[in-house]
């Protein structure tokens, strides 16, 4: 639809536009004695013209300003600007006549006359006027819509990279999973089957999260710590956890399972090296705009240097990058006795 016509805010807007013409044209194309005249019949002529003008915006959109067809299309603008012109001379000349017959006096007539050349040019004028400032609204419009394509393209992509993840960590959790209850069947097989409630209630929850971008932190540390006790059938008393988190930062929205690749290399590569064990802490402030979430783990100091960070690091600053780009971060912070790993992203409360 015409973006004028489509408002009617707009289109008085518009229709108010040209009156300023109308009076440059009255002054103009009248003189002293004549411009009573002129302005009774140029005022309602520019209207006239706005309306005709409208009907430029289809010329428009029907001859695009494209590589390969500029010349065709300058040559079609050429012969509108004359018809136009013409068509507009024409009404001209009729309200003239019919003011003639109205108004003693006015000699419409003779003025429109005297001047059908000149307005003839400035409809013409006109034409390109209207069709050049129409010609920017259709860029203007075509760029926003190349934008709007583009983001939600973009979106399309995130969201699908963030499901891909997604799929990823959840069998990766859950490897690891199992080979705790494998390592419990042998020897211990009633922690073991313990071991197996935990983590069916466990799963459990995380499938009602399937669907849901976002929970709130206090959920998130909930399900880190019913992780770790699935983890401390296997490891007893060498597994302790510390979770400082206040209402605040607890109430702030973070992506489901977040923690969970950190308290799963917390459990594989720093208590499960630990004959003694060690003290997991899980710490979150909100500072400002940003939410800081750290969790720190004791380490062997003789334990063998990974040359990366492991698959479960690297899945969570992929996740963490995709969806919240340059505003999320994730700091490891590695010692030879303990290893912190810090997340930074945009603090988010629920409405």
């Amino acid at each position: 639809m015409h973006p004028i016509l489509s408002d009617r805010v707009r289109l008085a807007v518009y229709l108010a536009a040209w009156l300023p013409v109308g009076v440059l044209l009255t002054i103009g194309l009248g003189s002293e004695n004549t411009w009573t005249t002129a302005g009774a019949l140029l005022l309602p002529l520019s209207l006239v013209y706005a309306f005709i003008g409208l009907s430029i915006w289809y010329v428009c959109r029907a001859l695009p300003l494209e590589p390969g067809r500029t010349t065709p299309t300058i040559l079609a603008l050429i012969v509108g600007a004359a018809l136009t012109s013409a068509v507009w001379v024409a009404i001209g000349q009729a309200s003239a006549a019919a003011l003639d017959s109205l108004v003693d006096g006015l000699d419409a007539v003779a003025l429109l006359s005297e001047q059908r050349q000149l307005l003839f040019v400035i409809g013409a004028l006109l034409f390109w006027l209207v069709a050049t400032t129409y010609y920017l609204l259709i860029a203007f419009q075509a760029s926003r819509q190349a934008e709007t394509r583009a983001l939600e393209l973009s979106l399309l992509a995130r969201e699908s990279e963030l499901r891909a993840l997604r799929a990823q960590i959840d069998p990766h959790f859950l490897f690891n999973s199992l080979n705790s209850i494998s390592a419990l069947t042998s020897a211990d097989p009633a922690a073991a089957r313990r071991m197996c409630v935990l983590l069916a209630d466990f799963l459990r929850s995380t499938i009602k999260l399937g669907a849901t971008a976002r929970i709130p932190l206090g959920e998130e540390l909930d399900l880190a710590e019913r992780f770790l006790a699935i983890e401390r059938v296997r490891l007893g008393s060498r597994l302790s956890v510390t979770r400082e988190a206040d209402q605040e930062s607890a109430a702030c929205l973070v992506p489901p399972l977040l923690l969970q690749p950190l308290v799963e290399n917390a459990v594989i590569h720093g208590i499960g090296h630990l004959l003694e064990g060690g003290n997991i802490r899980m710490a979150a402030t909100r500072g400002g705009a940003f939410l800081t979430i750290s969790l720190e783990n004791p380490c062997d100091p003789g334990r063998p240097r990974r040359s990366g960070n492991g698959v479960g690091l690297d899945l969570l600053k992929r996740r963490v990058a995709t969806q919240f780009g340059g505003e999320g971060a994730v700091r490891v912070d590695e010692q030879p006795e303990w290893f912190r790993v810090e997340v930074r992203i945009p603090a988010v409360t629920a409405a």
